[in-house]
């Protein structure tokens, strides 16, 4: 099967055509949508200025009146990495800035569901807390916040999801996203809302001499970035310039060796590199550790790790966060399995026909769906959505969608529709969440296949590879590679470069029983190439003499030598 490409070919602005940096770099950086050099200025003092955020001054003041006053506050989280990279940040330096009685609170996926619930709220008021602030989630919590209220207990907001019509009564919200916020990035993770926050806390708080007056010392925020940039990362939000600023601090702090002990741990334990960690890593090796302890138990686990003081404590805790992603890759495992027979009984054509997937089994796990939902997407080209029991006769389900289609609007769609099909959701372009009772079933899965289908104004969806084009062999080596890999940090809508071209075959065999590693050619230039996790029932072909590859420019380490290889995404035999 060939593959079908599409290669991105924006022209290269005056200003970056003369930007002292290798044409390949001025081409990518042009192919994402970079003007000028200036745009490629990543210190800290270009983010946008706090006061833009709609209610940081308001937060700011509520939060300063709690250290002041002595408040017991309870942080409520998310059972994801960017709710608890936000959990911790906000504990941490809250604590830091003097607050006694802080403490972190995250619903059980399993028990509560997600956010701020009146049912968390009454877990919370067990600790009587005169403060809950959220992090990453409350900003469709309307009935939690009013039972908040009704316990006498204030409600901080701070979020980044998408609002509702109305918004939640509580007595402040912070998010780049409700209306009337006139903050330039609208693609803040809930771990950057918080760190907002916190910045514009450590003004109020220096405004009203509270520093001084206790001796302590004003946080160092720059210590937390850390935590931002993999919650950002690991959450999947556009990486605009203000995220990548973040971002790129982050990394930087990691890569000095001046990360936490807990990001230390989980380093070690998912085997990177830490001088040479990037945004891929954060994204593909420590996100799903911490993911994967909200999915199969509790995220507290992670926080606690994300909170630890020294390696020796936080050792044993990533240590159970690497156990918890063994054991989600082995459910995963099974789950694709079923999903994949299930599919494949269905009648020939009938996926191809679909515009959108609906799956249920009843051995599905609740935790892992949105992750099923991810592979499917990826291997069928179509929004998915996997359901999962949720117990009294109710389903939950997590979606994934592919580039034009907003899933959230589409269920926004399905629910004005079909009243009382959709018990609730909630979510952003490309992931969501939501749940439907099992009788409904086959009614919801009619009605999203519909809405897909009106979004995509009834064009089969059809999956295309976007690339970069093509490298010449001059341009293919070590340093070539070590300045993409700089150029950076690469992620949601700034998407690492990738290349296409036509190479010939010249070593073909299996590694570990699924990785296909080959030697190539192109211009005379012999590389070695990698493509991992291959059908491993049409690789290796020895008929295939010449293939096309879509692949990037990796940096091979082994044992202290730096060579350069391909690292192949895609690849069919040449047509």
């Amino acid at each position: 099967m060939s593959l079908s490409l599409r290669r991105r070919d924006a022209p290269v602005p005056p200003a970056m055509a003369r930007a002292p940096m290798p044409p390949v770099l001025q081409r990518i950086y042009a192919n994402r949508g970079v003007q000028h050099p200036d745009e490629l200025n990543l210190a800290l003092n270009q983010l946008a200025p706090p006061q833009h955020l709609r209610g940081i001054q308001e937060a700011a003041a509520l939060l300063a009146d709690a250290i002041e006053g002595d408040a017991r506050v309870v942080i409520v989280g998310d059972y994801d990495a960017d709710g608890a990279t936000s959990s911790a940040l906000a504990v941490s330096v809250l604590r830091q800035m003097g607050l006694k009685e802080v403490s972190h609170l995250v619903p059980n996926r399993f028990e509560f569901g997600y956010g701020l619930s009146p049912e968390i709220v009454v877990l919370a008021a067990e600790r009587q807390p005169d403060l809950i602030v959220t992090v990453d989630n409350g900003i469709a919590s309307h009935s939690g916040v009013l039972t908040a209220q009704g316990l006498g207990i204030s409600v901080l907001i701070t979020d980044h999801h998408l609002p509702g019509a109305e918004l939640p009564a509580a007595d402040v919200i912070v998010n780049p996203n409700q209306p009337g916020c006139q903050f330039p990035s609208k693609s803040l993770a809930g771990v950057g809302v918080m760190f907002y926050v916190l910045t514009a806390l450590r003004a109020e708080l220096r405004n009203r001499g509270w520093f001084a007056q206790t001796g302590i010392e004003p946080p160092n925020l720059g210590d937390a970035l850390d935590l931002v940039a993999l919650g950002t990362i690991a959450d999947v939000v556009p990486l605009d310039r203000n995220n990548r600023i973040l971002v790129a601090a982050g990394l930087a702090r990691i890569r000095a060796g001046r990360a936490r002990p807990g990001i230390e741990a989980l380093l070690e334990v998912a085997g990177c590199d830490t001088s040479q960690i990037s945004s891929a890593d954060l994204g593909f090796r420590l996100g799903p550790r911490l993911n994967a302890a909200g999915r199969l138990d509790d995220i507290s686990v992670g926080i606690e790790c994300l909170l630890a003081t020294s390696s020796r404590e936080a050792r044993p805790l990533a240590q159970r966060l690497h156990d918890y992603n063994r054991e989600r890759r082995d459910i995963e495992a099974q789950m694709q399995e079923d999903a994949l027979a299930q599919l494949s009984a269905l009648e020939p054509g009938d996926v191809e026909a679909s515009f959108g997937l609906a799956l249920y089994d009843a051995g599905f796990h609740q935790g892992v769906v949105g992750i099923l939902a991810a592979r499917l997407r990826e291997r069928y080209h179509r929004p998915t959505i996997v359901f999962a029991d949720s117990g009294d006769g109710q389903l939950k389900g997590s979606g994934r969608s592919i580039p034009g289609v907003h899933i959230r609007d589409v269920l926004d769609r399905v629910a004005t529709q079909h009243p009382g099909l959709v018990s609730k959701f909630g979510g952003h372009a490309m992931a969501a969440g939501l749940s439907i009772a099992y009788s409904d079933l086959t009614a919801f899965s009619h009605a999203f296949d519909r809405a897909v289908a009106e979004a995509l104004r009834h064009v089969p969806p059809e999956a295309v590879i976007d690339t970069d084009g093509q490298l010449s062999a001059a341009d293919m080596h070590l340093e070539m590679a070590e300045a993409l890999r700089q150029g950076g940090p690469w992620g949601q809508q700034f998407p690492e470069p990738v290349f296409d071209g036509r190479f010939q075959l010249q070593q073909q065999r299996l590694v570990k029983e699924q990785h296909l590693k080959m030697t190539v050619a192109s211009g005379g230039v012999v590389f070695d190439a990698i493509a991992f996790n291959v059908d491993t029932t049409l690789w290796p072909n020895e008929s295939v003499t010449e293939v096309d590859f879509v692949y990037r420019l990796d940096i091979n380490d082994y044992r202290g030598e730096r060579r350069l290889q391909l690292l192949v995404e895609a690849l069919s035999p040449a047509a």
